[in-house]
């Protein structure tokens, strides 16, 4: 890959695989936290909606920052800033001080302090990567992330064997002080100028007017954001559900069919990074038809070997959803609303993620898990297949748009 061969796209690249690195970590430390500290089923919940729901509501304001302020400097001062947080717990949880409402109030805390962080990292990327590159950019960098967050995970029982749960908490400061790191040593082009200086309010007013110019651009982010509600919940809840009930099985085959999706979450994303997909928007949304196809026999799954390759073929399409999404988005909204764009993108997702569980759970209580996951695929290639409907008809409808939107 010539990209990996770039110094500061490499920089970004392994920076930001140790940051999602930590991230998987993270995640995992907080759930066993609040199940250690409550043994609750209902409190882990509320913990894990305390990490989502404050970047739902944050992220286009962060996203704005991102926009009118240095974007590398943005995120170096929020990685410095999440270090100093997180540092915080070990000295509390070693102090017998660490308690169920004072981890909700942090992972809030951390939930709004990096808001501004992920739309600044992908409007960073067309300031690094060169224009005609970006989606083999993009997939590059979802490689770095999806393996690197898959990884986190399973290295907390191998860490914990030989660490204390204090010494872990401390390994993830470090990740974020490598992220920063990386981030001070990379060199940007300049980002295009923004003109006059403008408040919060007048700035996420004229990043929705951009989207709205791009109307194909707002439908692929709002597909995106619908289909996730049909879809995440499924392979949490839906999964552990099938496991359960339908295969019989423990903890074990579960974190199996959970890590084959990732998998090949990773290798989708490095396919995608060769591609040279002409029509970004059609195949972000299609994509979610594909992984409707498969998602709607996976309840049927006599045996863990099928519901294996099923969940393969979906985690290869997830990777399809999102890279040719990012460089879309990159390639159609200006410069000064980039990260706005992608930051509607962020916040749905945390929205759809607070969600998806709940409703995935009502619907296996209506209907069981079988027949769930046929709903979840009947979901996702009707919002796939209304979206490509749309997008058709507006280029019909404005042929001179769509021409200057795909010569920029």
């Amino acid at each position: 890959m010539g990209l990996l061969r770039q110094r500061d796209f490499l920089l970004l690249f392994v920076g930001q695989g140790v940051s999602r690195l930590g991230d998987g970590l993270y995640t995992a430390v907080v759930i066993w936290l609040a199940w250690s500290l409550s043994h609750d089923p209902g409190s882990v919940a509320l913990v894990t909606t305390a990490a989502y729901a404050p970047a739902f509501l944050a992220t286009p304001i962060g996203a704005s920052y991102a926009d009118r302020h240095d974007r590398r400097r943005l995120m170096i001062a929020t990685d410095l800033v999440r270090a100093a947080v997180v540092a915080v717990a070990p000295i509390l949880l070693a102090a017998g001080a660490l308690n169920l409402t004072l981890l909700a109030i942090g992972v809030a805390l951390l939930a709004l302090i990096g808001a501004p962080f992920s739309p600044a990292r992908n409007a960073l990327v067309p300031q690094i990567a060169p224009a005609g590159r970006l989606l083999e950019a993009n997939g590059l960098l979802q490689v770095s992330f999806r393996a690197a967050f898959f990884v986190g995970p399973l290295l907390l029982a191998p860490l914990l064997a030989v660490l204390s749960l204090e010494l872990v908490l401390a390994l993830n400061v470090l990740t974020f002080l490598a992220s920063a790191a990386t981030l001070a040593a990379i060199r940007v082009r300049p980002a295009a100028a923004g003109g006059q200086a403008v408040g919060l309010r007048e700035d996420l007013l004229a990043g929705f007017a951009a989207l709205r110019a791009e109307p194909d651009v707002l439908i692929v982010i709002l597909t995106f954001v619908l289909a996730l509600v049909a879809a995440s919940g499924f392979l949490t809840v839906g999964v552990v559900a099938l496991v359960g009930d339908g295969f019989g099985g423990g903890n074990g085959q579960y974190g199996l069919l959970l890590g084959i999706a990732g998998v090949a979450e990773v290798f989708g994303a490095l396919v995608v990074a060769r591609l040279r997909l002409r029509d970004l928007a059609i195949t972000a949304v299609l994509a979610w038809a594909l992984l409707g196809a498969f998602r709607f026999p996976l309840g049927l799954a006599g045996t863990p070997a099928v519901a294996a390759a099923l969940l393969a073929i979906t985690g290869f399409a997830s990777a399809l959803t999102d890279i040719p999404l990012i460089a879309l988005v990159q390639q159609r909204i200006p410069d000064r609303h980039l990260a706005k764009a992608l930051g509607l993108w962020e916040a749905g997702i945390a929205g759809a993620l607070s969600i998806s569980p709940f409703i995935t759970a009502g619907t296996i209580s209506l209907v069981g898990v079988r027949n769930a996951f046929m709903v979840s695929g009947v979901a996702l290639i009707s919002i796939a297949t209304i979206a490509a409907v749309i997008i058709t008809r507006l280029r019909v409808s404005h042929p001179a748009r769509e021409a200057i939107s795909e010569a920029r």
